[in-house]
């Protein structure tokens, strides 16, 4: 017993040994650059036809291939679309992140609130632009093969405001920054904002380092405009907005004059010193 004691330690390493010298280290050998194609080159956006098909983006299995053979990973897929000429580089460009599915459709209201919402187009009047798709596969975000673009062209119209608009086609500021302070009715017509257009206000206002709110009806607090995090950084000078959230905006860390634009159809803000 002594003996085979003994020996144990050395048939041990040799027994570890002998596992490392089997390891099969598994490597990349390639794949197929994934073929994009799509179901029009001219897509109709209309009004009241938004539950339409408008576009259907499909593409085919890049196949990745390791020594052991083809991959059974799942594959995510990376689908684009941007205005020809911004060759995928606009911040604004659609991106969507898709795993396994080797398509994607979009209805007229999926594709014209991406024109108007996501890429912040200028919808009215209307005009046709020309975009582009791209897809992109990878396995875990490494071994990445880009697919071959895809063009058409498309008329969008101005999708519906992702911040509902005033009912009264009024908007009034109020608030610890604002002159008035929280005395709610405001000063009218020096705390009542301009309409610009169907989705946009604007007002001129001496602002003080504090907090406001927009009210749709003056001296009502039943419903309002705020944020819905007041301490995100930097959102005194422009951000989100949305009725009746829960916080209210901080003004400007500057104390001084302000014009203050909100955008309803995009729903932002923004606040530039005079």
């Amino acid at each position: 017993m002594k003996t085979i004691l003994k020996y144990l330690p050395v048939l041990l390493f040799v027994g570890v040994v002998s596992c490392k010298k089997v390891e099969n280290k598994v490597t990349f050998e390639g794949g197929n650059t994934p073929q994009l194609t799509a179901t029009t080159t001219a897509v109709r956006l209309e009004a009241g036809e938004e539950a339409n098909l408008a576009i259907k983006f499909s593409w085919t299995n890049p196949d990745y291939k390791f020594n052991t053979g083809i991959s059974s990973q799942n594959v995510s897929y990376k689908l684009e679309i941007d205005t020809v000429g911004s060759n995928f580089t606009n911040s604004k460009r659609y991106v969507a992140t898709i795993s396994n599915d080797l398509s994607r459709t979009f209805t007229v209201a999926d594709l014209n609130g991406i024109f108007g919402n996501t890429l912040q187009l200028q919808l009215d009047p209307r005009r046709s632009y020309n975009f582009e798709a791209r897809v992109t596969s990878s396995i875990n975000n490494v071994v990445q093969l880009v697919s071959n673009k895809v063009t058409f062209t498309a008329r969008p119209f101005p999708p519906p405001p992702k911040v509902p608009t005033p009912f009264g086609n009024e908007l009034f500021i109020v608030g610890g920054a604002t002159p008035g302070g929280w005395n709610n009715p405001v000063p009218e017509p020096a705390q009542k904002m301009t309409r610009l257009s169907s989705t946009k206000y604007e007002i001129i206002v001496n602002l003080s380092s504090d907090f406001y709110l927009l009210l749709p009806q003056n001296g009502s607090w039943s419903n309002k405009y705020a944020v819905a995090n007041k301490t995100l950084p930097g959102l005194g000078n422009g951000g989100d907005f949305g009725y009746n959230l829960n916080d209210d905006i901080p003004a400007p860390s500057v104390p001084g004059t302000y014009k203050l634009t909100f955008d309803f159809q995009l729903g932002k803000f923004t606040a530039v010193k005079q």
